[in-house]
Parts: structure tokens; C-alpha cells; sequence
């Protein structure tokens, strides 16, 4: 990765999340939804939810298949239990975070373990290529206390989830790595007046997402609020700077693949072919035999 930006990318597109529900009922916010554009190729699907309201998400995700991708679940608040058909399990706390790699197949179910109480946190699908999409699955239950955060000199903090983070001096690298799309997934706050240059490999799609307060996030006056995702073009460096008040955001980043995409449901494949027969083998007791 370059640790010495040359060139500031520019805010591309702004998208609104919009407020959906899935799996049982669970309403959520929708900020990345799968297009035929694959617009934020590898990224597919980016969802937040938020809220204090159990009968928002009491249901939560019953049993459930996935094939051909990554699901990324971090949690700010909240409990949430993870189960899968190997008879693996995974208590995600406030600030733990899932990597689970789907691949061949897995079918799994993520629910809450409260009735009361603040559940908030994010989910992200991140595409596999053609080539590691029917390995065996695996996943990584990582505890907050395992996650490195990086303190900055004039206040704030980034969670370095994925990836490297490197300023120059210093080298931070994150909980997961070794990912196909070489990912980045950095959580950052940052200070009322506080600015930061974060290093992007030219090569990489690259998204933020502010979760709290307002941003600038490039040189020509690009502005992001609590609720929107931008996309970020053209550069090694992405500027994030507030203004009277503080701010958190998702930063993501990783190397597009280029191939074909076909989503349906919980697959994600390269062919309609192969969508139909993971729905075969799902139907068939086989999604997940090796």
C-alpha cells in the first residue's frame, strides 16, 4: 500500500441508506444493495441496523444458506449468537467482529441473545473470486479486545479491522488479512476540527459510510452526513476532515475482481447456471457436502 499519498481521490456518488427489513423481520438500513452494475464491485451488500426497540430485532436470522462470498459482521452494541451447521458457535459482543467466509456453502442463523436494549452494528458482503467460491468455508469469530485501534495525535482513534494502515511511520495491522480483495475495514472517530490522510491503493474500490455527525471528504467541498455512503475515485489518499463536531465512519476498501456477478437470495456466483445449482443443492441436503 503507498504510505505517502500523492493523490487526494474525489467524492464520486452519494447514496442515501434506505430503510428495509430481512430475515425475520429485522429492520435495518440498506446503504450497498447487489445491482447488475456491481457498481462497488467487490463489494455487494452493506447493511446497518440500529435500534433500542427489541420488536425491531427480536426476530432476528433464522437458519439461513450462503455460497460464494464473505459476510463481515461487526457490532457496536448489542448480542447476537451465531450458529452453523457444523455445530459452531460465536457470541458477538459489542465491538467483536465475524468474518465468515461462505465459499462452497454454509447455512448458518445470527440471533439476538437480549429481549431490551440498544442492538447496532453493520453487515457486509464482500464478494470471492471465481476461482475460491467452492473452497471449504471458514470463519473468524475476532473479540474487540483482539482488534488493533490506533489512537491519533490530535484525538480520535481508527479500529483497524482488515488490512494495513500505514501513515509513514507506523505500520497497524488489522485483525483479518490474507482476504482475496485485500480488503481494508477500518472503523475511525474522529475530533471536532480533527483532519486525516488515509493511504488507498490506487487499484481499490473504495467507500465510506458516516455512521455519526458530518465529514468532508475530499478538496472540492464533497460533504457526507450521518446516513450516506460515498464513493471515493481517482487517487491514493482519501482526506476525511469535521468541522465543529465529532464524526465516526466505516472506511472500506478492497481490489476489485472484475468478473461477472449473479446474485439471487443468498448466493452470490458468476453464472445463472451456478445460481441454479446452488439452489439444487440447497434444496437437495448438499449446499454444504464437499
Amino acid at each position: 500500500m503507498t504510505t505517502n499519498p500523492t493523490q487526494p481521490r474525489h467524492l464520486a456518488q452519494v447514496i442515501n441508506g434506505q430503510r428495509t427489513s430481512d430475515g425475520a423481520g429485522v429492520k435495518l438500513k440498506r446503504i450497498i444493495s447487489p445491482t447488475p452494475s456491481n457498481a462497488f464491485d467487490p463489494f455487494i451488500l452493506l447493511d446497518e441496523f440500529a435500534s433500542d426497540e427489541a420488536t425491531d430485532y427480536i426476530g432476528g436470522f433464522p437458519e439461513h444458506p450462503h455460497r460464494g462470498f464473505e459476510t463481515v459482521t461487526y457490532m457496536l452494541a448489542g448480542a447476537m449468537l451465531h450458529r452453523d451447521h457444523l455445530g459452531n458457535q460465536g457470541h458477538l459482543r459489542a465491538g467483536d467482529v465475524q468474518w465468515m467466509t461462505a465459499a462452497h456453502g454454509i447455512i448458518h442463523s445470527e440471533m439476538p441473545e437480549q429481549t431490551d436494549g440498544l442492538m447496532q452494528g453493520f453487515q457486509l458482503w464482500l464478494n470471492l473470486p471465481a476461482k475460491d467460491k467452492m473452497k471449504p468455508p471458514h470463519y473468524q469469530d475476532i473479540a474487540a479486545a483482539d482488534i488493533p485501534c490506533l489512537s491519533l495525535a490530535e484525538g480520535g482513534s481508527i479500529k483497524v479491522i482488515a488490512g494495513d494502515y500505514a501513515d509513514g511511520q507506523t505500520t497497524v495491522t488489522g485483525a483479518v488479512s490474507g482476504a482475496a480483495t485485500q480488503p481494508l475495514y477500518f472503523d475511525i472517530s474522529l475530533s471536532p476540527g480533527q483532519q486525516l490522510t488515509v493511504p488507498v491503493a490506487l487499484t481499490h474500490t473504495a467507500v465510506l459510510y458516516v455512521y455519526q455527525g458530518m465529514l468532508n471528504v475530499d478538496t472540492d467541498g464533497g460533504v457526507l452526513t450521518a446516513g450516506q455512503l460515498g464513493q471515493l475515485t481517482d487517487g491514493d489518499g482519501i482526506i476525511l476532515s469535521t468541522g465543529a463536531s465529532p464524526a465516526k465512519l466505516l472506511l472500506l476498501a478492497a481490489q476489485p475482481l472484475g468478473e461477472p456477478v449473479v446474485q439471487s437470495g443468498p448466493f452470490v456466483m458468476n453464472t445463472m447456471a451456478e445460481i441454479e445449482q446452488a439452489f439444487r443443492d440447497y434444496r437437495a441436503g448438499v449446499l454444504t457436502t464437499l
